[in-house]
């Protein structure tokens, strides 16, 4: 597999991406990869490989950038380029832990859209309390969703969680704010009719206390909510370990109770975290596209590289195709 990386993007940019990179290839033998960056930057994390390639470029798109400006600017930038080979053939998936809008941007401008998605979803997976995670459609690729847009978000994630995950028959959920059919918005209750006719394994309403606990191996929604669903949980995980570490370093007998707990806390720590899930995968373009987390470290980095790598390997843009153009055609719906 041939695989494009921006590796000026993301807060750790070049060293922790490289370092992925590298590791990456000493794990995947049949992996191939392109840099696009900075190569006076790149040359001081990396060694030679004949697996590896670096494309110059000393453009690159900051956090800062508006998304669409930043695309049409900058098409000389290390995640322009990265998504570019991707469209001209000469890589199999991009890999970015940059400026997210940009990369979704770029998606959909450079690549394009998988025949039949209306809208691409922007979908990582989540921790849960039991370490299994839950795929989460959308987070915000599209703040206002149409009920045909979730029935695709379903379909995709249910694809990706099989061919991915390795879940024979993922549990697909639909967030709400109750468990009963009869709740929820118009269009939330119309998806849930939808939904019921797939050949997915719906079980229903979802609610967002319940998802941590591993309600469901997927969750649809709009990107709104997912939004809110997501910033809610990161926030929630940053503040509880702040607390935590506060209160375990205000004395001296908390400080040894705090190292007896030391191998529990770690436990805990590694279920929630994000660097062993992967990336946010951009669902619904003609080729994988991953987003790697901001702060991705060189494990981070290197799961989203798997990720794109199963994600190619396993036929899943295909499979997505094949799917959603098995839908019947359904006439427009106005979401005013």
């Amino acid at each position: 597999m041939r695989l494009a990386v921006d590796a000026m993007g993301g807060d750790n940019a070049p060293k922790s991406i490289i370092d992925g990179c590298v590791k990456a290839l000493a794990e995947f033998p049949s992996l191939s990869i392109t840099l696009f960056g900075d190569q006076e930057k790149i040359n001081e994390h990396v060694t030679e490989n004949d697996r590896l390639t670096i494309v110059h470029t000393s453009v690159v798109i900051d956090g800062e950038d508006s998304p669409v400006r930043a695309v049409r600017r900058k098409k000389d930038s290390s995640m322009v380029m990265a998504v570019q080979a991707v469209k001209d053939n000469a890589a199999d998936a991009a890999v970015s832990a940059g400026n997210t809008g940009a990369l979704m941007t770029a998606g959909l401008l450079v690549i394009g859209r998988t025949a039949g998605i209306e809208r691409p979803a922007l979908s990582p997976m989540l921790p849960t309390r039991g370490g299994e995670g839950f795929l989460l459609l959308d987070v915000g690729a599209n703040m206002d969703a149409k009920t045909s847009h979730l029935v695709q978000y379903a379909l995709m994630g249910h694809i990706y969680m099989q061919k991915v995950r390795g879940l024979e028959n993922p549990r697909v959920g639909l967030l709400n704010i109750g468990s009963e059919p009869g709740k929820g918005s118009d269009l939330v209750k119309r998806a849930y009719t939808e939904l019921q006719g797939l050949p997915i394994n719906f079980i229903g309403n979802v609610e967002s206390r319940d998802l941590l606990e591993g309600a469901a191996d997927v969750v649809i929604c709009d990107g709104f909510s997912g939004n809110l669903v997501l910033k809610t949980i990161e926030g929630t995980a940053m503040s509880l370990f702040s607390i935590m570490k506060e209160e375990f370093t205000s004395s001296t007998k908390n400080k040894l109770a705090a190292g007896l707990l030391r191998p529990s806390f770690k436990k805990i720590k590694n279920k929630m975290d994000y660097s062993e899930y992967g990336g946010a995968g951009l669902f619904g373009l003609k080729a994988p596209v991953i987003k790697a987390h901001g702060s991705s470290d060189s494990q981070a980095f290197f799961s989203a590289i798997r990720q794109a790598k199963v994600m190619h390997e396993e036929d899943v843009i295909p499979l997505i195709e094949e799917s959603i153009n098995k839908l019947p055609k359904r006439e427009e719906e106005d979401i005013t």
